[in-house]
């Protein structure tokens, strides 16, 4: 598909009523959400990268208090920690979106995932088998979170999260904050370091390459960066919305927020680099190092001094 005929698409069901709820259906019927199966693999090998990171500090997944930022349609991650050994774990979504069948339809494929989140948890895999059981016997979703110690809230508002000071152990995210706004995203990194214990973590895993070029094969993942600010307004929109940060501003947004960095993972994709001197790269961003214009991730964890 062109990626403007899903820009024009998008744009268009951001405005009209209903819009959202097409939308949401479209998702789920043609859109990343069809494939679900390959969707769970890709989210739980994305929560066991941030239990690595966890790990890397020296500090164990199991026992500590986790808040999410985006639950999405399904509590993949909440889950996960919930049986790496989690004390709690509160997850915020600004819109409702957590879907009963597909949050059951998680918990079954999640079984074959056991012996990574034994792991990735590093929890003994008799424990981890043991809390499945009792899990999977769930008659409803807020059964699921109460045996889980998942609290879900939604709508909620993360920079706003109502928790008491120094209550969290690490806040977390995964391909959230890349459609989140800049000034919305310091204030999270604001609320984290309120809500945060002294020495917890801030765990993020961002997706800033152009979410376009999943559907458009013929674009890169930086082709929004040959946007200017005025140009890409027209096409960015809220039911897709694409802050176009680089790593580096993220960082500097969790350190304006309160919190030191201490974990930072990216690297620029080779064929960008070479793809690089024939885009013509929009003013706003030709400031930037080739290599945060052509890193198209990054995984960073910042510490609560």
């Amino acid at each position: 598909m062109n990626w403007k005929i899903k820009g024009y698409s998008q744009k268009a069901l951001s405005v009209i009523p209903f819009g959202k709820r097409i939308n949401n259906t479209l998702q789920r019927t043609v859109g990343g959400l069809r494939n679900f199966e390959h969707n769970v693999e890709f989210k739980v090998a994305d929560w066991s990268y941030l239990a690595d990171h966890i790990v890397e500090l020296g500090i164990s997944p199991a026992g500590l208090r986790y808040l999410e930022i985006g639950t999405g349609w399904f509590p993949t991650l909440p889950l996960c920690w919930s049986l790496a050994g989690a004390s709690s774990v509160a997850t915020y979504d600004l819109t409702r979106h957590l879907n009963r069948k597909l949050t059951f339809k998680l918990m079954a494929s999640l079984e074959s995932y056991l012996p990574t989140i034994s792991r990735a948890g590093r929890r003994d895999i008799e424990e981890v088998k043991s809390d499945y059981e009792k899990l999977k016997t769930a008659k409803s979703v807020s059964e699921l979170f109460e045996r889980a110690r998942v609290e879900y809230r939604a709508p909620a508002d993360a920079t706003k999260s109502e928790l008491p000071n120094e209550c969290v152990d690490v806040v977390f995210s995964n391909s959230v904050l890349e459609h989140v706004p800049r000034g919305v995203i310091l204030e999270m990194m604001r609320e984290s370091a309120r809500v945060l214990r002294h020495g917890g973590l801030a765990v993020h895993s961002v997706n800033c390459g152009d979410h376009y070029a999943y559907f458009d094969k013929n674009i890169t993942f930086i082709n929004y960066l040959t946007f200017s600010e005025r140009d890409w307004q027209f096409w960015n929109n809220k039911l897709l919305f694409q802050n176009r940060l680089r790593p580096s501003d993220l960082l500097k947004l969790a350190e304006l927020g309160g919190l030191e960095v201490v974990l930072a993972k990216h690297k620029p994709r080779q064929a960008l680099l070479d793809a690089l001197p024939s885009l013509k790269i929009a003013p706003e961003f030709q400031n930037y190092p080739r290599e945060q214009l052509c890193s198209t991730s990054i995984d960073f964890v910042a510490r609560k001094p």
